[in-house]
């Protein structure tokens, strides 16, 4: 199992702070700063909210959405975490894990419904013992992936659940990570080597740790490049599969990419190493990474943040030359084209317009015919042939994508909760 590095951030009254017991500011920008250590090692980011009441905390969840926006790195949220309420609010707030603390026994009940009504994989535990993890063990194995321990292991050898281990003195790291059971280290021990946590995983690897760091099967000396020691790579959505960009890597950057895991590039024309974002914040996350039949071409599927174009456009490839009319039924673009169709008369209303005439009457009459568009689909499903059902499926899907328009959802944002459960 790969040993993770993950930070630990302290959110309260819209800033990060150095932690529980210290409130003096960290950064008056979370966003930015979770970003940098996104790009600079971290495998999560375990996120505190220390909010004091409801107003602050509702405020700490637009931010912790702005933060998840903005990276590709999984966000373990804790604190403030009481009802079922609580945990469905962060996890759509884009959070890939919510921690329940396990020092109130409301959400130790609250763990078993937790996990039926998320998925497993996306509950973890916060616990302040090995103790309080031992006396409730099977409620956790059952109903989450993993703890965090918010306090050091000592010489425990523990290996029914993951323990992600919050130290905050200075014991040895590779001590901790070495202990049967501790899959990750977080706290001040690993805030403290921010935001250039891969000279400490190189650290940890070199006293015998098996970090998460990328590798390749195939190495540079296996590709072929041209006479600039340079190689050609498409980066293209690994969602949708649109070709953003077209680019050129030379060893150096080829390294970093699969190393690091953000996609680095050589500048022809500044003739030196380039991390996509670095200057726009628009990163891209590797998800794959193809050599083609010659290895003188690569192929990058990523996570884009933001735009791949110095323009603002998606991708770099809009400036259409020729067009055949063709019948797209690629599912994913045709939502996509017509949600983008949808955005575009929100914003430029247009006269006569059966979706502006919605937007006008607003949410009541959206959801109105939302729910007269299900009733449809229940009537025509009772009917033999399939064919009603179709249409009247395709206007329910059409009205849930003005309701998407209105609540500000993407087609994303529902495809990444779809593939979470």
């Amino acid at each position: 199992m790969k040993k993770l590095i993950i930070p630990c951030v302290y959110l309260k009254k819209g800033k990060l702070i150095k932690g529980f017991r210290d409130d003096s500011a960290l950064s008056d920008d979370p966003v930015s700063y979770c970003v940098s250590l996104s790009v600079n090692g971290a495998d999560n980011i375990i996120l505190f909210d220390l909010s004091d009441g409801d107003a602050e905390h509702e405020e700490a969840l637009l931010t912790i959405r702005k933060i998840t926006s903005a990276i590709d790195t999984g966000i373990i949220a804790a604190g403030n975490v009481n009802r079922l309420e609580d945990v469905k609010k962060l996890l759509y707030a884009g959070c890939r894990r919510v921690a329940l603390n396990m020092a109130k026994q409301s959400n130790i009940d609250l763990i078993g419904e937790a996990g039926k009504r998320f998925s497993k994989k996306k509950i973890y535990v916060c616990a302040d013992s090995m103790d309080q993890i031992l006396d409730n063990l099977k409620v956790i194995r059952d109903n989450t992936t993993g703890s965090l321990l918010l306090s050091k292991l000592s010489d425990a050898k523990f290996e029914e659940i993951p323990v992600i281990c919050v130290v905050n003195d200075d014991a040895d790291p590779a001590d901790i990570l070495k202990i049967p059971g501790v899959g990750g280290l977080s706290g001040d021990i690993v805030n403290g080597r921010c935001p250039d946590l891969y000279s400490f995983k190189d650290e940890l690897s070199r006293a015998g740790l098996d970090m998460n760091t990328g590798s390749g099967k195939l190495s540079w000396d296996d590709l072929k490049c041209d006479d600039s020691g340079l190689i050609p790579v498409v980066c293209q959505d690994d969602i949708s599969g649109t070709v953003l960009m077209v680019a050129y890597m030379n060893r150096e950057a080829f390294e970093t990419t699969v190393r690091e895991g953000i996609m680095t590039y050589y500048s022809r024309s500044r003739k030196c190493l380039w991390k996509k974002g670095d200057t726009s914040g628009h990163y891209q996350y590797v998800k794959s990474l193809y050599a083609d039949c010659d290895n003188d071409t690569l192929l990058a599927k990523v996570v884009q943040i933001g735009a791949a174009c110095h323009t603002g456009e998606y991708s770099c490839f809009f400036n259409e030359i020729m067009k055949k009319e063709n019948e797209n039924t690629n599912p994913y673009t045709v939502l996509e084209d017509v949600m983008n169709v949808i955005l575009d008369r929100k914003e430029n209303p247009k006269e006569g317009s059966y979706t502006n005439y919605l937007f006008d009457k607003g949410i009541d009459k959206i959801l109105k015919k939302v729910g007269e568009e299900a009733t449809e689909i229940v009537i025509a499903a009772k009917n033999p042939e399939a064919e009603e059902s179709k249409y009247e499926i395709a206007d329910l899907l059409y009205h849930l994508m003005v309701l998407m328009a209105v609540k500000g959802l993407t087609w994303e944002d529902v495809m990444e909760e779809l593939a979470n459960r």
